[in-house]
């Protein structure tokens, strides 16, 4: 009589499973981490709009670490303009060491807020990396600043929901 077994065995043709994904409690420990080093742009955005709609403190302040010319391009508004090459000579001058730091830099394609963040941690700052960078706060159709004044833009429906405020993530 022919038994009939269960595989467990990770299909190694298949690209996805050919590293069989980690034990749940390594799992929690590596996205809990995670959590802990980046913050989603959506996330940045609706915090900083709540404190200015309640008149409150977001209790974090967010570091664009671009040049003059990037920032003058385009920022979040309500943000510290610091570049990565000054953040040693400038940080202990204008951040408070007891408030989180939200750094950004252009987008996903750039490191810079990487840097930016490195940078602050080793002075002592509290700090954590907005996902997207500033590509993706103009993308998701947050208003942003420019040397000529306030701007927005609709919207991208790739990056962002088209009939609701909350992407339910």
């Amino acid at each position: 009589m022919a038994m009939t077994t269960t595989s467990t065995q990770v299909n190694p043709v298949n690209a996805v499973l050919r590293t069989p994904p980690a034990a749940p409690a390594a799992a929690v420990a590596y996205f809990s981490a995670s959590l802990a080093f980046h913050a989603d742009v959506s996330d940045v955005a609706a915090a900083l709009a709540d404190a200015r709609a309640t008149g409150g403190d977001p209790g974090f302040v967010v570091i664009d670490s671009r040049s003059t010319a990037s920032w003058d391009q385009g920022h979040v508004p309500g943000a510290v303009h610091l570049p990565t090459a000054l953040i040693a000579e400038q940080a202990e001058q204008l951040l408070d060491k007891d408030v989180p730091v939200v750094t950004y830099c252009w987008g996903p394609g750039c490191n810079g807020a990487t840097r930016a963040a490195l940078a602050l941690a080793q002075l002592g700052f509290q700090v954590k990396e907005m996902l997207g960078g500033f590509e993706y706060w103009v993308r998701e159709g947050f208003g942003y600043e420019t040397w000529e004044g306030a701007e927005q833009k609709a919207a991208d429906p790739l990056t962002a929901p088209v009939d609701s405020d909350d992407c339910g993530c």
